[in-house]
């Protein structure tokens, strides 16, 4: 018998590593002679680029850049073991979890250090980058990004313009001279899991700037200047990315990618389940185990657990685990999974779940064994 652990992260109390191996401890009693075998994976948000990097056998480094409110902040990128691929995820550098809810200020929050961390990577001689845009704190564009990569932004009078969102509306011209000189010549592979055009209602700012820090006032001025930003990016690149689909993702650092790079968007989950072999390893599979934090109606839209059920071979039995389940989450049996089990066996607050998951999905994977060694 052979069974596969595909797990995503549990936000906020385990890494998807962490998981894999406590449900492994939960059902080897109860299957001492099989296959076990553990492949951790992600949908492209947090923690992909450490499922990458270790699924390369590769290495993790640390670098100092500017974070969305200017200060500097370490980040991390990964390397795959021949050298040639990076793994970045702009979160790293640019995201959310980096300024505080009170100080978010998208139109001052910049996405340089995300283009510092690909410059980085540049330096190294990577042939292949695989970034990761979800989680931002910004909403500029992606002018940052591009500007750590050497392309200037101008105003009417020729001089460049600053750093964050309140600066597109001043830009008039692009000069593309001093852009990163090898930045054409690798591959750029995106995880991309929104479809969000750039502009209008259901663009960047409108759907995404509230909980990036913009008030109403704030969202149309970012929307105006946005607007002058596309219109001026797409006469210098002969682009027509503010259409494109994913274009507003990580506050419009999409379209900055499809302007300025030969950078492709892709959905996340395809990308790492693509790099990580899954569906290989999944060919004679009896058993696939697959699990993240929350299992709702929205899971069947890029997420780990229906991800990984698509590759599973048909006749195999596809079990999800996850911390907690949501509104609608029947459907994902619609989708391959054959039955989804929450962890939560106890009343407790929920510090204490966190504190406990790996705990949690160990009680809950020995409950399973249990369940299918009787079969």
């Amino acid at each position: 018998m052979k069974i596969v652990i595909a797990p995503d992260s549990f936000k906020e109390s385990a890494e998807s590593h962490e998981v894999a191996a406590a449900i492994e401890r939960g059902m080897r009693p109860h299957f001492a002679d099989a296959q076990f075998v553990q492949v951790p994976v992600a949908d492209g948000g947090e923690g992909t680029f450490k499922v990458l990097t270790a699924a390369s056998g590769g290495v993790i480094q640390r670098i100092s850049v500017v974070g969305p409110a200017g200060e500097l902040v370490e980040a991390q990128l990964g390397f795959s073991r021949d050298g040639m691929t990076a793994f970045i995820e702009m979160a790293e550098a640019s995201g959310i979890h980096l300024v505080p809810s009170e100080a978010r200020n998208p139109m001052q929050a910049t996405s340089f250090g995300t283009g510092q961390l690909i410059a980085a990577a540049l330096d190294a001689g990577v042939q292949r980058i695989i970034l990761g845009i979800g989680g931002s704190a910004t909403n500029d564009g992606g002018i940052g990004m591009m500007q750590a990569l050497g392309v200037q932004f101008l105003d009417s009078d020729g001089l460049p313009v600053g750093y964050g969102g309140g600066e597109l509306a001043r830009i008039a011209a692009i000069d593309l001279s001093a852009k990163h000189t090898v930045l054409d010549a690798v591959e750029l592979i995106v995880a991309c899991d929104v479809s969000n055009p750039l502009l209008g209602e259901q663009g960047a700012t409108y759907v995404y700037g509230a909980q990036k820090g913009a008030d109403k006032a704030m969202q149309a001025a970012l929307e105006a200047g946005m607007a002058q930003y596309a219109a001026v990016a797409t006469a210098a690149t002969g682009r027509d990315a503010a259409s494109v689909a994913g274009s507003g993702a990580a506050g419009g650092l999409g379209a900055a990618l499809l302007w300025f790079t030969s950078a492709k968007l892709y959905p996340g989950i395809d990308i790492v389940l693509e790099e990580v072999g899954l569906a290989a390893i999944c060919t004679d599979a009896d058993i696939v185990i697959t699990g993240e934090g929350k299992i709702d109606g929205q899971t069947v839209f890029g997420k780990v657990p229906v991800g990984v059920a698509k590759v599973a071979p048909e006749d195999a039995l596809v079990i999800a685990v996850c911390g907690i389940t949501g509104d609608g989450f029947e459907v994902v049996y619609e989708h391959g999974i054959n039955a989804v089990f929450s962890v939560i066996h106890t009343a407790q607050p929920l510090e204490w779940q966190l504190a406990h998951a790996l705990e949690n999905i160990e009680i809950t994977s020995d409950a399973i064994g249990r369940l299918l060694r009787e079969k």
